[in-house]
């Protein structure tokens, strides 16, 4: 069973119970350390025309880092979109993306419904967001105290859940949103005032689907896949793990990853979350390769970016 939040003060905990997040000392830390292993400046991507999804059938593309076009011939919907240059408050500084979005906004079908999964700069991108809403008018679906930022963004009537509670969607789907052991913040003093998680959704056609979005690991995997699953397919982030000794408390690593796709009851798996935006010291391919290495006979897809699995 999918137990609420709960908060200590102004600030939710973990599922464990555990304060979310590290403390800023420890950011100090990690970042005395460098950057790591460089990544190339820029990726190729290569685009190609969307497939139409038939009757039964379920489409999910690669747009990059943790946003996924998800199609059925129902309903289209949006993880975490973000189609901005640099994963960050500042247009000038902070991450910026190495590979373009798989999708050109230009080339991008109007969306019922985006799924938010907590505050990050990397998850919740403010422009993409805006530009969404001038253009579609989409259900904005997200944890519990965000939808007043929304609302002063100017998107009003966004449907925030707590972990457990579910909303109806567009065409007769639910999205359920779901403890994850991580954090949420904008800026140093609001760490924890919102609710971060992901989703368990269930599509018009019957079709069951894990999005995970950040994650460490931790019991609650095994909680949702028992209450949730088995999944069709998750949504699962391998990278942004390095420093260990920081990173442990807030992602997974590709073979965490794995043990993840076990434990959520997944029949097939996709690799979100790497080869996008520099976030932490891992070399740009290592997160893919170590998952190849990791994944056994587990049908664990790396997807590349631009690419559409079709269920």
């Amino acid at each position: 069973m999918i137990q609420p939040a709960q908060k200590r003060g102004r600030r939710f905990l973990n599922p464990d119970g555990g304060a979310a997040g590290q403390p800023l000392w420890q950011v100090a830390r990690m970042l005395a350390e460098g950057r790591g292993t460089p990544w190339p400046a820029q990726v190729p991507v290569r685009h190609t025309p969307l497939p139409t999804p038939a009757p039964g059938q379920v489409a999910i593309t690669m747009v990059g880092h943790a946003t996924c076009l998800i199609r059925t011939p129902e309903v289209t919907l949006l993880t975490d979109p973000i189609w901005s240059e640099r994963a960050s408050p500042f247009s000038f500084s902070g991450p910026k993306r190495v590979r373009a979005p798989g999708i050109a906004w230009e080339d991008l079908p109007r969306i019922d419904a985006v799924l938010v999964s907590h505050a990050h700069y990397d998850h919740m991108d403010r422009a993409s967001l805006q530009r969404l809403w001038a253009r579609d008018r989409p259900m904005m679906v997200t944890g519990l105290g965000n939808a007043a930022r929304f609302a002063r963004w100017g998107m009003p009537g966004a449907v925030e859940l707590d972990w457990g509670q579910d909303a109806a969607l567009p065409a007769g789907g639910r999205a359920t949103f779901i403890p994850m052991r991580h954090f949420a913040a904008r800026g140093v003093h609001d760490q924890g005032h919102t609710l971060w998680g992901g989703f368990s959704v269930v599509l018009p056609c019957g079709f069951r689907l894990c999005f995970v979005a950040d994650t460490a690991w931790g019991g609650h995997l095994d909680v949702i896949g028992q209450a949730l699953g088995p999944f069709d397919a998750a949504l699962v982030p391998i990278g942004a793990y390095e420093p260990r000794w920081f990173m442990q408390a807030v992602h997974i690593t590709p073979e965490e990853a794995v043990a993840a796709h076990h434990a959520l009851r997944a029949r097939t798996s996709l690799a979100i979350h790497h080869g996008v935006f520099k976030l932490t010291q891992e070399a740009i391919d290592e997160p893919a390769t170590r998952l190849v290495a990791a994944r056994g006979e587990a049908d664990f897809r790396a997807p590349q970016v631009g690419e559409t699995v079709v269920f």
